[in-house]
């Protein structure tokens, strides 16, 4: 797999073209079951075939029970400059329903044998709205995560994806389904929780100390440019998008043939128009008119006519031609990019 992803790394070269690389994102899978001459080989490859910012953001996936002492050592020699820890909860009980190999107690010595190594630059993952997670686990959830001073914080809901297990212990009553009104209470907390101790809530599910934004992240919902290698992996160009065969077979095979097995998609302007108001009405940096206004005026027509009853609701802020989603707004993303969507 490993020699698979530096031919592709040599192969795709020309995607981004002069692009220089701001930030470079080891994830999906579990990356950390790479030793560190195979993450040294990647990086090197990256560095050789690529304009790579010497100040990128260079950040490795990884889950509590990967990161043991001699891991995080060897990690320290490597070009990994940030851990993205997929904590989810400090809670036995919980991480036994999520199906997660670690247990409570490795969620909280990962993060403390990690600054010990000397990774400052942490993000860790929570979800919340689980039939396990009580009120007052979550509670604890988040005041652990503040008591160690944690500088990025990224949570989700608990979300019943078709076709996986949980979906189906749901349909046959194995399992309860998601509690919406429980879930949104654990947001509220969430927020008011982070609030009170200067994070900023950057996009719906991040939250970080001033300054402290992931790049990663932060590219993402700006719609900047980027390059996925692997099997399953997505690119974007900017009024495209392609994504490799997920099987792992197939995109060896193909490799090995010197081809490169993907779908591609080009975007309309509707579908550009679309995919940026969902993206960035999801920010601190809210949706920009002079931005909706380059795809042409029945789009600038359309956004300003339909946002407005948000804005009388109190769940959308207009300020000089840039709208954000209030506080109480940031329940209803999802609900209010949808009226917003131009479709015709």
């Amino acid at each position: 797999m490993v020699t698979s992803l530096l031919y592709e790394l040599e192969m795709r070269k020309p995607y981004l073209g002069d692009e220089v690389i701001d930030t470079v994102y080891l994830g999906g899978g579990t990356p950390s079951l790479l030793d560190t001459k195979e993450i040294n080989d990647l990086m090197n490859s990256i560095w050789y075939h690529y304009k790579l910012s010497q100040k990128a953001e260079i950040t490795l996936e990884a889950n509590p029970d990967d990161l043991n002492e001699e891991k995080l050592e060897e990690l320290k020699w490597s070009k990994i400059n940030r851990l993205s820890i997929g904590i989810q909860s400090f809670s036995d009980k919980d991480l036994k329903f999520m199906n997660r190999a670690h247990n409570a107690t490795e969620a909280e010595t990962c993060i403390e044998n990690a600054r010990a190594a000397g990774f400052e630059d942490l993000t860790v993952d929570l979800i919340y709205g689980t039939p396990t997670m009580s009120d007052e686990q979550w509670k604890a959830n988040i005041e652990k995560v503040l008591a160690m001073d944690i500088p990025h914080i990224s949570c989700y809901c608990l979300t019943v994806e078709e076709k996986t297990a949980l979906h189906k212990f749901v349909e046959m009553g194995k399992a309860p389904p998601v509690d919406d009104k429980k879930a949104a209470e654990q947001f509220k907390y969430l927020t008011n929780a982070l609030y009170a101790h200067e994070y900023e809530h950057y996009e719906i599910s991040n939250f970080a100390k001033p300054g402290q934004y992931s790049i990663h992240n932060s590219n993402y919902w700006k719609r900047k440019k980027y390059l996925g290698i692997g099997p399953g992996a997505h690119s974007f160009d900017g009024k495209s998008r392609q994504w490799n065969v997920a099987n792992n077979i197939k995109y060896i095979n193909a490799i090995r043939d010197e081809k490169l097995d993907f779908e591609r998609e080009e975007l309309t302007p509707t579908q550009q128009y679309n995919e940026y108001v969902l993206t960035s009405l999801r920010t601190m940096w809210g949706t920009k008119l002079s931005e909706v206004e380059k795809w042409g005026e029945k789009f600038s027509t359309h956004f300003t006519t339909n946002i407005q009853q948000h804005i009388n609701d109190g769940k959308v802020v207009s300020d000089n031609g840039t709208y954000t989603l209030s506080r109480a707004g940031k329940l209803f993303a999802d609900g209010i990019a949808s009226d917003l969507f131009y479709v015709g």
